[in-house]
């Protein structure tokens, strides 16, 4: 159902901090058209956290109206209350969207019981399958395997986009959740070699920039072709690592800009422009990665 190269997009804005509409569609087709094979709107890439519950479900259900069912649509709707994450659930239930991502509540550190009775609660409430998403880098909360098993059970939970790095999960999981349960990579610095270990895709930062070589390596790499999608890796590895030189999406939003992607490279406070210390890095990155 989720596989290959997935994109974590970034939600575009007008100078005026208002949601730049135009430049979305114009990312929607981009990705179409690079043989993207999903779209996560309005996940943490998409500053789902400074967007107002209005704005995020109308820019959910744009990119859905804009992908029209050329590619399939991931809604973005976790949050650290319950009751808010089971709010997006409900209202994008009819939205054409084809499964939700549900990051682990951040801030307020749950226990692993907090963490499954959360999940499930969102599950009750949802039509659509959902994806666990674990990014214990950003939440300071890590979703266990023993838990991410206990939750495969649930019907509608149906995926885990594992954000940890750690490689040596992807067996763990796989014995406990069965092999119907999808694995995706949330790490594009060991997306490859998470592919390479059963993973079935990834949901990328590096997809926002590099959409075309991102599909084809995932591709390539399903097919079990390791050599030349191993090409392809390491001439993104520079941009898989320094998207990150500041907090995603800061250089990911400047480099869509200086690309032509997106009209501005505007994010909402706390976050702020790439500092002139890091478009040195990035501009290089994306020269290596052929990217002009």
């Amino acid at each position: 159902m989720f596989s290959g190269s997935i994109v974590a997009l970034i939600t575009p804005f007008n100078h005026d901090g208002e949601v730049d509409f135009v430049s979305l569609k114009k990312l929607v087709d981009f990705h179409v058209d690079a043989g993207t094979t999903g779209i996560v709107a309005v996940g943490t890439t998409g500053e789902s956290a400074t967007l107002t519950v209005e704005e995020h479900v109308k820019v959910v259900n744009k990119v859905v109206e804009f992908a029209n069912g050329r590619v399939p649509v991931i809604a973005g709707t976790g949050a650290n209350a319950t009751h808010e994450a089971v709010t997006f659930s409900r209202l994008l239930n009819d939205s054409g969207i084809a499964g939700c991502l549900s990051v682990t509540p951040y801030y307020n550190k749950p226990t692993q019981e907090g963490l499954y009775q959360h999940y499930k609660a969102i599950a009750e409430v949802s039509s659509v399958p959902q994806i666990l998403y674990n990014v214990p880098g950003r939440t300071a909360v890590d979703l266990l395997p023993e838990t991410v098993a206990r939750l495969s059970k649930i019907d509608n939970i149906v995926a885990l986009k594992d954000a940890t790095g750690d490689l040596s999960r992807i067996q763990i999981h796989r014995e406990l959740c069965g092999e119907d349960f999808i694995l995706l990579s949330g790490d594009d610095s060991t997306g490859l070699d998470f592919v390479k270990q059963g993973g079935q895709g990834v949901i990328s930062v590096t997809n926002n920039i590099a959409a075309a070589d991102m599909a084809k390596m995932m591709q390539l790499a399903l097919d079990g072709n390791f050599e030349d999608a191993e090409i392809i890796n390491q001439r993104l590895m520079a941009l898989h690592k320094n998207l990150f030189i500041e907090s995603s999406p800061i250089p990911v939003k400047w480099a869509a800009h200086q690309m032509g992607l997106i009209a501005g490279g505007d994010l909402r406070l706390p976050l702020t422009q790439l500092s002139e210390q890091a478009i040195p890095v990035v501009t290089k990155a994306l020269s290596e990665a052929g990217i002009n």
